[in-house]
């Protein structure tokens, strides 16, 4: 059986997010393709590139965030 129906995507910019280990990175202005009904996101193997080298070689962040962290399972 067929699926007709057809998936729409659109460029955009998003707030990447990643955890490694302890440590909680934010990426800003991440360029994406974004599927219009799930919200999915698709980065270009470029892009993942990027945002590896980013994150590993530790480059000096524009900026710090404090972030509150829940327990879900009180």
């Amino acid at each position: 059986m067929m699926n007709d129906k057809k998936e729409t995507l659109v460029e955009q910019t998003v707030t990447y997010s990643l955890q490694v280990n302890d440590k909680f990175f934010l990426v800003e202005n991440v360029p994406a393709r974004i599927n219009l009904e799930t919200g999915e996101q698709f980065f270009s193997p470029i892009t993942m590139e990027r945002l590896q080298q980013i994150i590993l070689s530790q480059e000096k962040p524009i900026r710090f965030v404090e972030t509150p962290v829940y327990n879900f399972a009180a």
